[in-house]
This record gives C-alpha cells, sequence and structure tokens, in this order.
C-alpha cells in the first residue's frame, strides 16, 4: 500500500503569557519527531509552515494537520492535544484524534428575547448570521400613574401588546427553525418572556429548546453565554458515549445477538456492513489485514483468505477500522473505561447476523 501522508496531532495551547515565543521552541521539537518517522523534507516543510502560521489557541487546545508532497490537505483545531506530539506515516487517514478531540460545531439557534422583540443569531458553518425580530405591540409596560377613564384598562392593553409581539417572535423563529433545522435552540432573556415564548412555539421547535439564565436581552453576558453553549455541546457529547456504552453492554450481554466485539467479531461485522456504532477503546498496537479493498478486512491473513481475498498489506487497527465504518455510515464513537471491549474495540450491530 502506498505512502500518501504524514498527520500530524500536537498541543497548540495558549495557556502562557510567551505563547507565541514558545511556538519556534514547540516547531523543533515536533520537527524531531517527523525526522525521527522518516518524513520527507517537502512535506516537514508544509509542515512547518501550517504550525508557524497557526497562531496558539486560547487555554488548553490542540491542532491536527495532514500533508502530502502537494501541499497541506487537512489543518483542524481540537479540543485538546497530546502531551507529546504524534506523528503518523501510513497510507490511511487517522480519524481517532478528530472523533475524540474533535470540536463540534453543529448548526443552533440562539434567541435573546423580552416581551417587545428577539434579537436572533443563526449559526451554521462556523458563521454567525445576525437578525432581529422588532414586535409591532406597544406599549408593552402600564404607565406610571396611567388612568382607566375613558380609554380602556392601560394593564390589559400592556398585556396583549405584549401577548401580540410574542405571537410576532414565535412566526418569525418558527420560519427561521423550518429552513435552517437547528440541532438546538438557546433561549436567554427575561423569565417571563422566555415562559412566554415557550408556550407559543410549536411543540417541533419547543423539543429544542435550551433555556440559559445569562441575563436580559440587552444586557447578556456574552462571554457566559458563549461558555454555557459549548458546554451544553460538551455535555451532549460526553452522554452520546453514555449511551453508546449502555447499547453495547445491553446488547452484549442480553443476547439480543446486536453487539460484536474483539477484532475477528468487529471486522466480520465492518465487511457485512452491519455495524451501527462503532466503539473504539485502546486498540494499543493491533494490525488487521486488507486485501484489494477497504472491505476486505480481517483481524489475519487466514480469516481473509477463508471469504477467497489476498492480503495486501497489513495495517493499524486503529486507523483502517473507523475509516470502514465512516465509509458503510457507521456512527464513531471513542469510548473511555465504562465499558472495556475485546481487543479495545466493539460494535452495535443494525441487525442481527447469522453465524458465519
Amino acid at each position: 500500500m502506498r505512502l500518501t501522508a504524514a498527520r500530524l496531532h500536537y498541543d497548540n495551547s495558549h495557556d502562557t503569557e510567551d505563547a507565541v515565543a514558545q511556538l519556534e521552541l514547540r516547531w523543533r521539537a515536533i520537527r524531531g519527531h517527523l525526522d525521527a518517522h522518516g518524513v520527507g523534507a517537502t512535506v516537514a516543510e508544509h509542515l512547518q509552515r501550517a504550525v508557524l502560521g497557526s497562531l496558539p489557541t486560547s487555554g488548553q487546545a490542540g491542532r491536527a494537520l495532514v500533508a502530502d508532497h502537494a501541499g497541506v490537505v487537512l489543518n483542524e483545531p481540537l479540543l485538546r492535544g497530546p502531551a507529546v506530539p504524534l506523528v503518523r506515516v501510513s497510507a490511511l487517514p487517522y480519524l481517532m484524534p478528530f472523533v475524540e478531540h474533535g470540536l463540534t460545531d453543529p448548526t443552533y439557534l440562539l434567541i435573546a428575547v423580552d416581551r417587545t422583540g428577539a434579537d436572533v443569531t443563526v449559526h451554521r458553518d462556523g458563521r454567525d448570521e445576525d437578525t432581529t425580530v422588532q414586535g409591532s405591540g406597544f406599549p408593552v409596560h402600564k404607565a406610571a400613574g396611567a388612568e382607566t377613564a375613558g380609554y380602556g384598562d392601560p394593564q390589559l392593553r400592556a398585556a396583549e401588546a405584549a401577548r401580540q409581539n410574542i405571537r410576532e417572535i414565535t412566526r418569525e423563529i418558527t420560519i427561521l427553525f423550518d429552513e435552517v433545522d437547528p440541532e438546538t435552540v438557546f433561549v436567554v432573556g427575561e423569565v417571563r418572556a422566555r415562559h412566554d415564548l415557550l408556550s407559543a412555539l410549536p411543540g417541533r421547535v419547543r423539543d429544542r429548546v435550551v433555556t440559559l439564565a445569562d441575563g436580559a436581552r440587552g444586557s447578556i453576558d456574552t462571554d457566559r453565554l458563549r461558555a454555557d453553549v459549548d458546554e451544553h455541546f460538551l455535555l451532549r457529547r460526553n452522554g452520546a458515549i453514555g449511551d453508546a456504552a449502555q447499547r453495547f453492554e445491553a446488547a452484549r450481554d442480553g443476547g439480543s445477538g446486536l453487539a460484536a466485539q474483539g477484532l475477528p467479531g468487529v471486522c466480520a461485522a465492518l465487511r457485512d456492513g452491519a455495524v451501527d456504532t462503532l466503539i473504539i477503546g485502546d486498540l494499543q498496537d493491533r494490525t488487521v489485514v486488507l486485501g484489494e479493498h477497504l472491505s476486505e478486512i480481517a483481524p489475519n491473513a487466514d480469516v481473509l483468505s477463508e471469504f477467497g481475498a489476498a492480503p495486501t498489506a497489513s495495517v493499524r487497527a486503529d486507523e483502517a477500522l473507523p475509516l470502514l465504518a465512516v465509509s458503510t455510515a457507521s456512527e464513531l464513537i471513542r469510548i473511555d473505561d465504562r465499558v472495556y471491549p475485546d481487543d479495545g474495540v466493539g460494535a452495535v450491530l443494525r441487525y442481527r447476523r447469522r453465524p458465519a
């Protein structure tokens, strides 16, 4: 199998005052690892430009680079980096740093609402689009000392104006929701306005709402708000790991036939396209063999020959298994110590496989 690229995963934190000055020292350490892995001068120069051109990220963070002789083909920030630079030189991409530490950037709506209108942010494709919905109802507050004689009850008029504004905000948000299809709708603002908006929203929108208590419209702590949004998605990622672990254990221990573990069982399930969720633990330096195509995968040459394929390469399991899983639309989960599948790999299956 022909070598195609060098992959670099390194710490890119900005947690010291001299972080920029430290970048040159960091590169020198990285270059030593590249040389030790036989990365040629041309590829190393591409990586050097990328490393020195990527300013350190505020706080703890990492970065993943992929480069070949033509240049850098991937340059992505990560939630964190390894203590020691990780270099891979192989024909297959190494996806696990992105699975474990990749930044999630889902589409979401952020709505700051009060009884007069709403400021709406659409976050998608890494960019924010801001718009304002201003209600036509006025006034929404009873004037001090207002009289009722001849003019109706001012309090009732203010309440109806506020309800009218909420209806108008709801209509615009629903249209935007159906257009954007966000994963989450964050709502922030004064308690009464949040309550009224949630009560008015259609169920399909309300099901994706997360309320945040980060101040009133016009006086929101934006740093705290962004931190709360990030924390929500981080907790959701951790929840997905826990859910995958529970599904795997239930299928494995319950005798449903909807789980596989160990290299032989998982390779067989991947060949059949039966893997719904691939659970990657500590595969260490285990390898698998490939035939002419990636889908021809087995724990060893003897198993591969059983279905008429000749081995063409021995590759790292932590590179080949995730790549094949992605190519068959399987979900990838980097598991922690909540579960220990055999050989460090397990799978929840889409259907019960027939015995080989």
